[in-house]
Order: C-alpha cells, then sequence, then structure tokens
C-alpha cells in the first residue's frame, strides 16, 4: 500500500493510496481534516500513518475493489460502526 500526500486543505490533508495486491491495484482519493485527525490520531501519529491504518482497517473487512474511491476518512463510521473504537487503539 502507497500513501502519498497530494495536498493540504484549508482544513486538513489530502492524499492519495494506492493499494496493490492480487496482481492488480486501486486508487483512492482520502481527506483528512485537522479535527479528525486529531479526534482519531490523538496527535500520536501522522495524518499518513492514520490513513495507512485506516486502510488496513478496510482490508480486513473488504476487498480493495469495494473501497470507495473518493472518500473522506471518517465515512469509514458510517459503514463500520466499530472503525473509531479499533483504530484508536492500533
Amino acid at each position: 500500500m502507497d500513501v502519498q500526500p497530494v495536498g493540504t486543505e484549508p482544513s486538513g490533508w489530502r492524499f492519495r493510496v494506492t493499494v496493490r495486491e492480487g496482481g492488480s491495484s486501486t486508487e483512492h482519493d482520502v481527506t483528512l481534516s485537522a479535527a479528525d485527525h486529531e479526534r482519531l490520531g490523538e496527535s500520536r501519529r501522522s495524518p499518513e500513518e492514520l490513513v495507512r491504518a485506516s486502510f488496513a482497517f478496510l482490508l480486513e473487512r473488504e476487498p480493495k475493489e469495494s473501497i470507495l474511491p473518493r472518500f473522506d476518512l471518517v465515512v469509514i463510521g458510517s459503514y463500520f460502526p466499530e472503525y473509531e473504537r479499533v483504530i484508536r487503539g492500533i
């Protein structure tokens, strides 16, 4: 998995995530606000580390092809209610 920052937003960051497995790859545009980084990352990990941990969480639950091509990181909690609890413990 490759997590590349592609820009900063007025209130956070934007990333391009490439997931390679099984001979194919998918690409995802992900945004993360500074407020959500503080809440989810608890300032103990970088925004990139939080995005990487979040994708690891997703890939344990669904194939890479099922991950939305563009989303804000906190949307994960809408699909997986345990996301915030689990991601804080990683």
